[in-house]
């Protein structure tokens, strides 16, 4: 056995010693434990499949958070003067920390697949590519490095701040004062000059995509469609998205392939924020589009409220024409032409302002038709379209003459409607799927459609909620930073990996960036709706006559969901 020479082990550990102490002045230990957690944490499941790309980002961002919280807990140990062990112990314990940080990485990589695969079954999807931990170690470690430097270039100011001030003021009264300077002065800028200066680019490019059409994109030659030479809706003032809408429904031959009955022609008006100058405006223009082609002598007659471009859901509408063999008119308006994410931050009024004018005009006009021979009246809206559309009139408005309903999908988490009726919900209801009082007036839908209603008798004026249990735009809440979401409960929601646990921070960030990228589920979970559930929601909604619930199973099988996906638009 060969025994190092006692010069060669002190040099050695001589320079084990330097190592270690370059690392402990360039690295917090608690730092690197408390990241190497909120990493691990971060690869466990949340309401959406995640690619390596995503998950990199996410867990970079988390491992980041983590080091900063440990580093400073391991700033405050020192500056209150807490003792610490004597310099071999302390370095030992550093050792130790390091060794128990890398193992709880690669253990969280070992189990990554294995959790992305938790939700990928329970919404029908393949399993993850083998080498997916790989992928997701290599995006996150740049995005950890990048956002730890961010964070030592804050410090370092705040030491700045702190010398200036220590001259005038006690220590520990500048380091105060330094942060509170420091936070004040950077959170202006981003505010003031970052994010505002991003949502005027934002906007305006949304305002040039909205016009961007293709040159062969000719105004629709048929009388009662917007845009043609009849309407008095302008072809130009209608964008990408509006004239999809316009354009993109089933006609007659359509339903009658799909339906196998007798159908007309359905009708469909947009209006666009540059087709008037005021939501007022906008709303008189849709009235007389409407009263032009006839729409008040239909069965149905539907207010859409699109998302934030400006965007409708095929499905939600297309499946209502089916139902009444194109027997329906619908009016969009549209309020906006950022995204949902950006007009819910920055101009959630908007769109309520354009829903109470464009309701108050037609339902003003509508009430003074016979009730007899006047279309029912139906309210719709998808995410922030649906948050519009609740907030577009209250039940004390129409008690003398009420509309007949509403279906309102995948309502934001800051709908104070959804919010105040899932929170009175019947004892014993899960989150996700609740009971409202006798089910008269409100109920709540899912992939299971009418499952559980009983065949209680509706009231007057009929409303559906149609959300999944997998939809972050749903569920996502501030309060998740720090308390566990209802939704996580017992029974879980049937798209809900039963490997999700909340954990404080990181499950905030999961359902934050789960909301950012909320249409990458398959269609029927996340939040793209499928038409097979829209058709169970409108038939509960309208009662369409003459259709069985045979017929209707037979309806969802005839309309293909992929033809509603993403990729497919």
């Amino acid at each position: 056995m060969t025994v190092a020479h006692p010069s060669r082990r002190a040099d050695l550990t001589r320079r084990a010693n330097a190592m270690w102490d370059w690392m402990s002045e360039h690295f917090s230990m608690p730092g690197l434990l408390a990241g190497a957690a909120f990493f691990a944490l971060s690869l466990t499941p949340s309401l959406l499949p995640r690619t390596e790309i995503v998950q990199g980002i996410l867990s970079g961002c988390c491992f980041a958070l983590g080091y900063g919280l440990g580093n400073s807990a391991h700033w405050l140990w020192g500056y209150l003067g807490l003792k610490v062990p004597p310099g071999r112990v302390t370095r030992a314990m550093g050792a130790v920390v390091a060794i128990v940080a890398m193992a709880l990485v690669l253990i969280a990589l070992s189990y990554a697949n294995l959790w992305q695969n938790s939700v990928r079954s329970v919404m029908g999807m393949p399993p993850v590519d083998q080498f997916q931990p790989l992928l997701i170690a290599l995006v996150a470690a740049p995005i950890a490095a990048v956002l730890i430097l961010v964070g030592r270039l804050l410090v370092m100011l705040i030491r700045m701040v702190w010398r200036w001030l220590a001259a005038l003021l006690p220590p520990r009264a500048a380091l105060v004062l330094s942060v509170i300077v420091v936070a004040i002065v950077v959170g202006l800028l981003v505010n003031s000059v970052v994010w505002r200066a991003a949502l005027r680019v934002a906007d305006g490019f949304y305002e040039r995509l909205d016009a961007i059409v293709s040159t062969d994109d000719a105004a629709p030659l048929a009388t009662e469609k917007t845009g043609s030479a009849q309407s008095l809706i302008d072809w130009s003032t209608i964008g990408r998205d509006s004239r999809v809408y316009v354009q993109s429904g089933p006609d007659a031959a359509d339903i009658e392939r799909i339906t196998g009955r007798p159908a007309i022609e359905p009708l469909r008006t947009y209006v666009g924020l540059r087709s008037a100058p005021t939501p007022e405006a906008r709303a008189a223009l849709a009235l007389a589009e409407l009263k032009r082609i006839g729409a008040f002598e239909r069965s149905v007659l539907v207010l859409v409220m699109p998302v934030g471009t400006g965007w409708v859901d095929r499905a939600g509408i297309d499946t209502l024409e089916y139902l009444f063999g194109g027997d329906v008119a619908s009016v969009a308006v549209q309020y906006s032409y950022l995204t949902s994410a950006l007009s819910l931050l920055v101009e959630p009024q908007y769109g309520t302002d354009a829903a109470q004018a464009l309701f108050d005009t037609v339902y003003g006009y509508w009430t003074s038709l016979p009730r007899d021979t006047r279309p029912k009246l139906y309210l719709y809206g998808l995410s922030l379209g649906a948050l519009a559309s609740q907030n577009s009139t209250t039940v004390y408005d129409v008690l003398a003459d009420p509309f007949d309903g509403a279906l309102w999908a995948g309502p934001p988490f800051s709908s104070s409607v959804w919010h105040r009726v899932t929170e009175s919900r019947e004892p014993g209801t899960p989150y996700w799927l609740p009971r409202f009082g006798n089910g008269s007036a409100i109920r709540f839908m899912n992939q299971s459609g009418t499952a559980g209603w009983d065949d209680q008798p509706w009231g007057p004026m009929r409303i559906v909620f149609l959300q999944y249990a997998s939809d972050p735009i749903v569920f996502f809440s501030f309060e998740s930073d720090w308390s566990r979401p209802a939704w996580l409960d017992a029974p879980r929601g049937p798209d809900v990996s039963p490997a999700l646990n909340w954990f404080p921070l990181v499950t905030f960030l999961q359902l934050a960036l789960d909301s950012a990228l909320s249409q990458s589920a398959p269609v029927g979970h996340g939040h793209l709706y499928s038409p097979r559930d829209y058709i169970d929601a409108w038939a509960a909604i309208t009662q369409p006559p003459g259709w069985t619930r045979e017929q209707l199973e037979a309806l969802k099988l005839a309309v293909d969901p992929n033809d509603y996906a993403p990729n497919a638009q």
